[in-house]
């Protein structure tokens, strides 16, 4: 469990420090989710579950039955509070999926607030980019590959999405998205021509743009 960036901005004062990411920008369907998640300033000796996580990494490069181990023991961990952000197909359309992504975030660092009941007093982000919002912040290039609390941000944020979009295949059962998640597999794309999008698909996205509804 690396916690040398959390511990470097505990001792510079930030006593809530936030990660952040994201799952969803790539594909051609479904919402981008976001999660913020802190860590109370208890050393990762005191942690009861810090051998658990040695392991932890960017949730894109586990395996979804390791990721979803990952998944339970962070949300069970009685220090550890999160907060997701969703932002559906229609708002991405409308103001890009990079807007839409810092929108996310933005409303996962409000839902954490809303349920520790404490401000945020610094957020590190996963990426290049920083968000709209009065708290100090630093992105960070593959933050969600060394820095823990963006680590555990990535593992929630892509579990929750997983979940919504096998929730989506029982309404869409014809795209397979509890197999893709709407990526743009070769399965998908054959779907895609063959039926049309359909509601939660990004019409803003190639090639879901240049394909008719039917």
């Amino acid at each position: 469990m690396n916690l040398r960036e959390e511990k470097k901005l505990w001792r510079k004062g930030f006593k809530r420090v936030a990660g952040l990411d994201e799952a969803g920008r790539g594909p051609l369907a479904g919402p981008v989710t976001a999660t913020a998640v802190t860590i109370w300033q208890i050393p990762s000796s005191k942690f009861q579950i810090a051998n658990k996580l040695k392991k932890i990494g960017d949730s894109k490069k586990l395996f979804p039955k390791r990721r979803e181990e990952f998944y339970k023991i962070l949300i069970k961990c009685p220090t550890i509070e999160w907060g997701i952000g969703r932002v559906g197909p229609k708002v991405i359309d409308r103001i890009n999926i990079l807007e839409a992504t810092k929108l996310a975030m933005k409303r996962a660092v409000k839902n954490l607030e809303r349920k520790s009941k404490t401000k945020i007093d610094f957020l590190v982000l996963d990426g290049n980019f920083k968000i709209d919002h009065e708290i100090s912040q630093r992105p960070i290039i593959k933050a969600d590959q060394k820095i823990f609390s963006c680590q555990a941000a990535s593992i929630i944020s892509k579990v929750t999405r997983d979940r919504a979009m096998k929730r989506y295949h029982k309404k869409y059962p014809q795209y397979g998205f509890d197999k893709h998640k709407g990526y743009p597999t070769k399965f998908h794309l054959k779907m895609l021509k063959k039926y049309g999008p359909c509601k939660i698909h990004r019409k803003s996205f190639s090639p879901v743009k240049t394909c008719p509804s039917k």
